[in-house]
């Protein structure tokens, strides 16, 4: 079959066949952010019955700084590492 390869599990793979590509949006504007700068906002209420919402923002947006600003950084959970 011309055009047709196939793999080590005998799959059939068409070439020409592209990867595909995640790409994140900020919810808040609409920019596009990279895997590595994604800021994610999570708002849980105290009644769990609200359940938890979960936001993608870019950290360049004014109401990510905004927030930063008024809140509060928390510190990891779990053990500390121990010294070297």
């Amino acid at each position: 079959m011309a055009g047709v390869t196939y793999g080590s599990r005998l799959t059939r793979i068409k070439e020409g066949t592209l990867a595909r590509k995640t790409v994140f949006v900020s919810d808040l504007s609409g920019k596009e952010i990279d895997e590595k700068d994604a800021v994610k906002i999570t708002v849980s209420y105290a009644d769990a019955r609200r359940g938890v919402y979960v936001l993608d923002a870019h950290p360049d947006d004014g109401a990510v700084k905004e927030l930063m600003a008024k809140g509060k950084k928390q510190a990891r959970r779990g053990r500390k590492p121990k010294a070297a």
